[in-house]
């Protein structure tokens, strides 16, 4: 089949939705297999999350020697990173390397904003609808449509009525934004607030920081990377990437094998300095191995923090505003800074606790806060992403028999595996609901579930398999078992974007694999009895 531009419906074999990592591995798989593929991109170019996400300071918090590919052997070891945490400008750089190494462009369609997907059970096929009417027919749709990758945009009264610019971290400008001179109001103190805050205060006039919940950030301690260890990690490339996937998180946490209880009050103190000053980022989760799973151990680790917290920043109710105390270490995404909580202590940096006083509008000049007017000349929304689920529903997805995903999924994501969900034939979804996804380094869970289902589709075409579909009891056991998995951790106790807390009306449900080596484990014997636990189907489709 040809995949060409044309005024009638394009047929090819899949349609993958997005071009950042995720498709952009999934279209070179495909196109491996002798497949014809199109990737449907709503963006103007590749890159996903590190296409949007252009704000100051936005960086990865994955080491750049792990956030990367490993399925060429040559592309790993001829790329050249330069910091330990690779900044958006590098990383998309490297994926704009990797598009053309590869030659994936020609197969890419841009400025295409899926609008809907319909199965039909006669064709054993998926229809597909671009924004304008451009249509694509594939047996197989695969959404690689990221886990953030939908903006949250909160509205206030009076928002159309504010005189200055206003920008979301999420879809920043690609020219960027000059602040200077200018009175500026950030909004979120989640990642990215506490990337971009440190930045846009260095060069606004003044900024006040609209707070609702304070966050546990520790210190990045990113530098550049020495060409020594870069030629040492990438002699032992191989077995370091095997060392990773088999980590709970899919990357290099080096674990404390100790735990808290077993350390006097001066070695927990010591091993806390280390993590946080000589470590960094997401180190400091491995202080000790029982800081996820035992609350003494997690609260001896925010009392650490909160003690830095106090120490670094000067005005003490800053500090105190500044304390997270409502939930517990790694509960939330453990962010990482450079300068994040030194900033309080500048001169025109100012901090408002909407928990204490709700923004209650926007004016003509400026923010509307317990009946007085903070004056800015530009606004900032740091207020990430209705994550994990957003960007599906926004597509009308409809499968067997009329079947809604969104009125699926009203009570919370349904997936088996977080690949699949029931009602919905050869439908596949790269780090979909259900998997380890945002609690790994990605790179690392996107290239094992798009060489998970491109071996899957090589098998049903070896073997005459026209549909491939989850039963319904398999869905619910595993989502029962995601849950169960969760509510012995320190995930359990928390409101967050983990549970889609940060959305008005979501409904609160986890739905995150926790434990990548275990869920890599159950997938691989699924695919080794091939794929027993779905239903498949060898009948020959009606013409």
């Amino acid at each position: 089949m040809n995949d060409t531009p044309s005024e009638e419906v394009a047929l090819v074999d899949a349609v993958v939705v997005g071009a950042g990592f995720a498709g952009l591995y999934m279209l070179h798989r495909l196109r491996q297999q002798g497949l014809t593929a199109t990737v449907l991109e709503r963006g103007s170019g590749v890159g996903g999350t590190w296409f949007w996400n252009r704000y100051p300071g936005a960086r990865c918090d994955v080491e750049s020697l792990e956030y990367s590919y490993k399925f060429d052997e040559a592309l790993q070891s001829e790329w050249a990173w330069s910091e330990r945490y690779a900044t958006q400008p590098e990383i998309l750089r490297y994926i704009e390397h990797v598009v053309e190494r590869f030659d994936l462009r020609r197969n890419i369609r841009f400025d295409s904003n899926v609008i809907s997907a319909d199965y039909s059970a006669r064709s054993r096929r998926w229809n597909i609808t671009i924004e304008g009417g451009k249509r694509y027919e594939a047996r197989y749709f695969i959404a690689a449509t990221g886990c953030l990758s939908q903006p949250n945009e909160p509205k206030y009264p009076g928002q159309e009525s504010f005189g200055g610019d206003i920008h979301y971290t999420s879809r920043w400008p690609q020219q960027g934004v000059d602040f200077t001179g200018k009175r500026v109001a950030v909004i979120g103190t989640g990642s990215s607030g506490i990337q971009s805050i440190p930045l846009i205060a260095a060069q606004a006039a003044h900024l006040t920081v609209f707070q609702r919940t304070p966050n546990f950030s520790v210190p990045a301690c990113n530098r550049p990377l020495q060409p020594d260890e870069v030629a040492k990690t990438k002699i032992e490339y191989g077995r370091f990437r095997e060392h990773n996937l088999e980590q709970p998180f899919a990357f290099n946490l080096f674990v404390n094998p100790r735990n808290l209880a077993d350390a006097s009050p001066a070695e927990r103190e010591r091993e806390f300095e280390r993590r946080w000053s000589a470590f960094g980022g997401l180190q400091f989760l491995g202080a000790f191995q029982d800081v996820f799973t035992d609350p003494t151990a997690n609260r001896a680790a925010q009392e650490f923090i909160r003690g830095k917290i106090r120490s670094i920043v000067q005005d003490p109710r800053k500090a105190e505003l500044l304390m997270p105390s409502d939930h517990a270490v790694g509960c939330k995404r453990l962010c990482s800074d450079s300068g994040y909580f030194e900033t309080y202590n500048r001169p025109n940096v100012d901090l408002v606790d909407i928990r204490a006083e709700p923004i209650e509008s926007f004016v003509q000049n400026g923010v509307r806060v317990a009946g007085r007017v903070v004056e800015v000349d530009a606004i900032v929304y740091a207020t990430g992403f209705d994550a994990m689920t957003g960007a599906l529903s926004r597509i009308r997805i409809q499968g067997r028999e009329g079947r809604r995903l969104t009125d699926e999924w009203a009570q919370g994501a349904q997936t088996y595996l977080g690949l699949m969900s029931a009602g919905f034939p050869n439908f596949f979804m790269v780090t979909g609901p259900g998997s380890p996804s945002v609690l790994t380094n990605m790179v690392m869970a996107i290239e094992d579930h798009v060489d998970w289902i491109s071996n899957c589709i090589a098998f049903l075409d070896a073997e005459g398999i026209h549909t491939i579909e989850t039963p319904g009891e398999r869905q619910n056991e595993w989502m029962r078992d995601v849950s169960a998995i969760a509510e012995a951790t320190q995930f359990s106790g928390c409101n967050s974007w983990y549970y889609g807390s940060n959305i008005p009306g979501k409904p609160r449900v986890f739905t995150i694999y926790v434990g990548f080596a275990d869920y890599r484990k159950k997938i691989g014997q699924i695919a080794a009895r091939q794929y027993d636990s779905f239903t498949l189907e060898r009948e020959t489709a009606v013409a």
